[in-house]
């Protein structure tokens, strides 16, 4: 290909005076990228408070950094146009006045009228980090454009290869060090030291650089600047470059909403998007060969599973999507790097990366949300992958391998068909009790035409989505037929009627929210977490003898509204609801709790921590707490912080109750101790329904100030006892620091959830 200049097969050999100084530009460049990547999930950290911790957050935040690495990468590219010594002083000139914004904090900006939550999130994200994280964000390129600026020192493509791995260190490095033992005052400071030395070690590359002559350094830069680079080949970086990073964020999705909801996992997808890099645009080609020969084979096992939407996941499935994404990415990354231009066109190459990653980040957190009820963005990019990935085929179906067309195009039918009806005796038998064995070796044989079929792009592409709707994609797309899912900013809701057992269920990604009965004789009864011996169902029936029959009761998490069927006559009740979508249900009657039980009730939307502080104290008698995103913790809304403002809604003898039924986290220690720090008596009710009545397991909290409503709770069920929570964590959670490493239940990520 005449676009591709010739330079690039390979590294020319370190000169003298290259070599000596390649470690310095290593390191300003892993030091960059390091603290790139300490700071999002910072600032990330910091906003909870005010966005609470929807997978959708994270995609959010995501693409804002995406924007900014590529106006970095935009100001690289044209920087690198100037002289050496003008590009040294306006970089550094910049570096200095972005210090000036340190420390890393968010700005004060209240939401705006009118604007989505999918643009004010990115928007506050983007006054908050800007300034620094744009001008870190041209480190890479623009160091490894002075490198190559010694005519000695050779290719710089491997630094990209450090640089990748410095953020995948300071990915990290957040979760297993920054979090459990800084809080985010310190982290932040701890952050702008390392911007210091990052100053530092930007002024002695230019120092290094400061005796080569213009001329020299020049003419290294402008190598093979007069080959020209095509719009196909442009384009194809773009491809090459969106397809990875949108599978990343889609992988997070649909991770998070639809396999296993596990603390931290959006972690797992970005690092290893980031080892990606190390391994492609390593100087040594070996492993990537081999993960690229791998990945078809990849893409038609774990790729079948892109449609599922039946929350069975386990940690083999979370660990086949997360080879999937890995091997795609090194193998597109790898391509990326085999397509590279001189070096003159480095900045020019990695902008263009740059931008095709933007768009990926685009098309899934910003664009996606607004179009689909469901993750389809996820099945969509593997499809992307599946038509872009290197095919090696393992048979010789062409006619150069002496098959005539004829006879090859005859068997591609006979294989298509055979394949066609093998995905549905898979979807067909997952429908079958005891069927899992005979739909997983009918997917072998599946797979194994596809490896077949290797020769022809298209017939790949066509068994993988064969696959996808054979694995469970023939429901998922029923269910987006049947119009049972509904998506908001927030999540993926899916309501589902079973005749079986005449229930309607609302879900949210991998966890049930809450169900109605379709018999009118059960139609008020609240279900799930909420039953009569569950411990907010206990409270709230000796509610009216605690806090007498005018009792004000408060509710932060609508759901399916089932707790309005336990209020009382002369009681009044005011709900608080982030996602507008949850009252839809109610409202639009899929729900009829709350039209039924409290018609006259208060619903107020909105993040229930500020809306709460907006109120007048002593607003309360009884305030629950349950508010729980899939299986997500709102860490902002169990700190020292988050409990203040509980108390101050409550009236003296008021009745705080906290839901903290979860799978993974164990969150008794958490409250114990944020309880004895604020001077709170606390109670503790784990129920443990009998099977078949529509009520599940709960742990509930009930707290107070006054030892005396949690005496009269105890009393008022001796029958269904209450314990005194003695679980006690090291500290409390607080804004400034919260950790939940030392409180995951590692067994229980071993099973099916």
């Amino acid at each position: 290909m005449t676009e591709t200049v010739s330079e690039s097969a390979g590294p020319a050999p370190i000169g003298k005076t290259g070599g000596g100084q390649r470690g310095l530009f290593v390191a300003t460049i892993l030091v960059g990228s390091f603290l790139l990547f300490l700071v999002q999930p910072m600032v990330a950290r910091m906003a909870l408070p005010r966005l609470g911790g929807a997978p959708n957050v994270w995609n959010s935040a995501m693409l804002v950094y995406q924007a900014l690495l590529l106006a970095g990468y935009a100001y690289a590219h044209l920087l690198g146009r100037l002289p050496l010594h003008k590009q040294v002083m306006i970089h550094v000139a910049l570096l200095v006045l972005a210090g000036l914004t340190l420390p890393v904090g968010l700005v004060s900006l209240a939401p705006i009228a009118g604007l989505s939550e999918a643009l004010w999130v990115p928007l506050l994200l983007g006054l908050s980090i800007g300034p620094v994280f744009f001008v870190v964000s041209a480190q890479a390129p623009l160091m490894q454009r002075w490198f190559a600026a010694d005519p000695q020192s050779g290719a710089p493509w491997a630094l990209y290869a450090a640089s990748n791995l410095g953020s995948f260190t300071g990915l990290l490095a957040y979760p297993l060090l920054a979090e459990p033992l800084l809080t985010l005052r310190q982290q932040s400071l701890a952050w702008t030291a390392g911007f210091g030395v990052l100053i530092a070690l930007v002024v002695a590359a230019a120092l290094a650089r400061r005796r080569l002559p213009e001329a020299a350094a020049t003419a290294a830069a402008d190598t093979g600047a007069e080959a020209p680079i095509g719009w196909r080949t442009v384009t194809l970086w773009l491809l090459l470059s969106a397809v990875p990073s949108g599978l990343m964020l889609s992988t997070t999705t649909h991770l998070t909403t639809d396999i296993f909801a596990m603390p931290l996992l959006w972690v797992i997808p970005l690092g290893l998007y980031l080892l990606s890099f190390v391994v492609a645009f390593s100087d040594r080609r070996g492993a990537v060969t081999s993960i690229s020969c791998v990945t078809p084979v990849v893409v038609l096992f774990a790729g079948g599973y892109a449609m599922m939407s039946n929350s069975s996941g386990t940690l083999w499935m979370v660990g086949g999507t997360c080879l999937l994404l890995f091997c795609v990415a090194a193998a597109l990354h790898g391509r990326l790097y085999d397509l590279r231009p001189g070096t003159g066109h480095l900045t020019r190459f990695y902008l263009t990366m740059s931008a095709g990653g933007a768009l990926g980040g685009l098309f899934t957190a910003l664009l996606a949300p607004l179009v689909f009820d469901w993750a389809w963005e996820h099945p969509l990019l593997v499809l992307a992958a599946a038509a872009l990935i290197p095919l090696r085929p393992l048979l010789g179906w062409r006619e150069r391998d002496g098959i005539e067309p004829g006879v090859a195009r005859a068997v591609l039918i006979v294989l298509l068909t055979l394949a066609l009806l093998l995905a549905w005796w898979i979807g067909s038998n997952l429908l079958e009790p005891g069927g899992a064995l005979a739909a997983m070796l009918l997917s072998v044989f599946l797979m194994g035409i596809g490896i077949m079929v290797m020769a022809w792009r298209g017939a790949f592409v066509a068994i993988v989505l064969m696959a996808m709707l054979g694995q469970g994609g023939i429901w998922t797309i029923r269910a987006t037929v049947d119009g049972e899912r509904t998506r908001s900013y927030f999540g993926i809701y899916t309501v589902r009627d079973h005749a079986e057992d005449k229930m309607r269920t609302l879900a949210h990604g991998t966890t049930l929210h809450g169900e109605q009965s379709l018999d009118p004789a059960r139609s008020h009864e609240a279900l799930t977490y909420y039953g009569p011996t569950s411990g907010v169902g206990l409270a709230l029936s000796a509610v009216p003898a605690i806090e007498g029959p005018h009792a004000r009761v408060g509710v932060v998490g609508l759901g399916t509204g089932s707790l309005a069927c336990r209020a009382r006559p002369g009681q009044t009740w005011t709900f608080f609801e982030i996602d507008p979508v949850m009252l839809q249900f109610s409202t639009s009657g899929r729900f009829t709790f709350l039209h039924d039980c409290t018609p006259d009730a208060r619903v107020i939307i909105g993040d229930a921590r500020l809306e709460l502080g907006e109120l007048s104290p002593g607003a309360f008698d009884v305030l629950v707490i349950d508010a729980f995103s899939s299986d997500a913790i709102p860490m902002h809304l169990l700190t020292r912080e988050a409990m203040q403002v509980y108390l101050r809604s409550l009236a003296p003898r008021g009745l705080l109750l906290l839901h903290i039924s979860n799978r993974y986290i164990d969150l008794a220690p958490v409250i114990g101790t944020t309880a004895q720090d604020s001077g709170l008596s606390a109670l503790s009710r784990l129920d443990i329904p009998k099977d078949g009545m529509g009520y599940t397991p709960s742990r509930w909290i009930a707290l107070s100030r006054d030892a005396g409503p949690l005496n009269a709770l105890a009393r008022a069920h001796p029958d269904t006892p209450w314990k005194r929570l003695e679980e006690r964590a090291a500290e409390p959670w607080t804004d400034d620091h919260a950790s939940i490493l030392s409180h995951v239940r590692w067994e229980n990520l071993t099973g099916t959830p």
